[in-house]
């Protein structure tokens, strides 16, 4: 079959021939028609995940979209939005013609959202619906931040924040383009935050800010204004001086929730604030959901992506063309999520 295969850690794969896959008992074989490009498999192809060098030649692709044609507990011919483990164990990934994938990780797909859409929101949309909903309780009426509002959790966390009622929703990106990726999945207002500090408006947090770093002051002072002063609910897959910024607009009661570290892996947070507005940081991983849980949520997310409400920008590329694709994705110069096509 045709694969995208990788030989040599740190490298891109490439397209050619590669074995068929073999199911092992508990396992389906998929045909697959779109799988997305995301940071895990190239964190994992690198060598350097702490999940260890992954044993090569391998297909990667942790995610994919396609058709069943062999399964003992799934009809044939059922299309199904799939997970896999390629670099975090052995077995080969999405990046094929097919792929043999645990019966537990199909979740069977009835929705007119077309295969490569549904592959760009994938496992992102699951977490924004699940951090929103599941971790951090939105309520109606309330006001939510969005950090690196332009990636795909980004996008897919500012469309289900306007669909379980946020009253306000602003991100925080940080390029032009990523900020035109935000406005377009709804969001109220965009911040990018600036190289340099105007002081003046350090006034606007009362003092709160004294010691802290220009760019944190700014963010901080420019959130303050895009959220009339106060934020219930924060998604963050940032981290680093960003999350500290937005993490001193925390209302009574209101919640950070990390679930990566784009921008670096401490954030500093005020004892004060946490204590007095009884705020919460929380944590939150797809790795710790059960399969019911993921089925419901990417359910609950395309209902809304076919309806408008939900979007993950992306552009498509043919499997042939991976190793140019993979190199435009590890350098960052791409339009949005990158999805494959076979």
């Amino acid at each position: 079959m045709r694969a995208a295969v990788l030989r040599v850690h740190g490298e891109a794969p490439s397209h050619g021939d590669h074995p068929d896959p073999v199911p092992a008992e508990g396992q389906s074989i998929v045909r697959v028609t779109a799988a997305p490009v995301v940071p895990l498999d190239l964190l994992c192809a690198s060598g350097t995940s702490y999940f260890g060098p992954p044993e090569v030649p391998y297909v990667p692709g942790v995610q994919g979209v396609g058709v069943v044609e062999e399964s003992a507990v799934v009809t044939p011919g059922i299309k199904v939005f799939f997970a896999t483990s390629a670099g975090m164990a052995p077995g080969d990934g999405s990046f094929a013609e097919r792929c043999a994938v645990p019966d537990a990780d199909l979740v069977a797909l009835d929705t007119p959202v077309p295969d490569t859409e549904v592959a760009a929101i994938g496992l992102s949309g699951v977490a924004a619906w699940m951090v929103l909903s599941w971790r951090a309780r939105l309520q109606p009426g309330e006001r939510v931040v969005v950090l690196g509002g332009g990636g795909a959790v980004g996008q897919a966390a500012i469309g289900t924040a306007r669909v379980l009622g946020a009253s306000r929703v602003v991100a925080v990106c940080r390029s032009d383009d990523a900020r035109r990726r935000a406005l377009a999945a709804g969001a109220d207002e965009v911040i990018t935050p600036a190289d340099r500090v105007p002081q003046d408006r350090a006034d606007k947090t009362g003092g709160e800010l004294a010691g802290q770093p220009a760019d944190t002051t700014d963010l901080t002072a420019r959130l303050a204004e895009a959220t009339g002063g106060a934020v219930d609910v924060i998604v963050d897959p940032v981290f680093g001086s960003v999350a500290s910024a937005a993490a001193r607009l925390l209302a009574p009661g209101g919640r950070l929730v990390n679930l990566g570290g784009a921008s670096g892996d401490e954030a500093t947070f005020s004892s004060a604030i946490l204590r007095s507005r009884s705020a919460s940081i929380l944590g939150y991983t797809n790795n710790a959901i059960t399969p019911d849980q993921r089925r419901d949520a990417l359910t609950a997310v395309l209902r809304q992506a076919a309806a408008g409400a939900v979007t993950v920008a992306h552009e498509t590329v043919a499997l042939p063309d991976i190793t140019a694709a993979w190199n435009r994705q590890s350098t960052g110069r791409t339009a949005g999520r990158l999805v494959l096509t076979l």
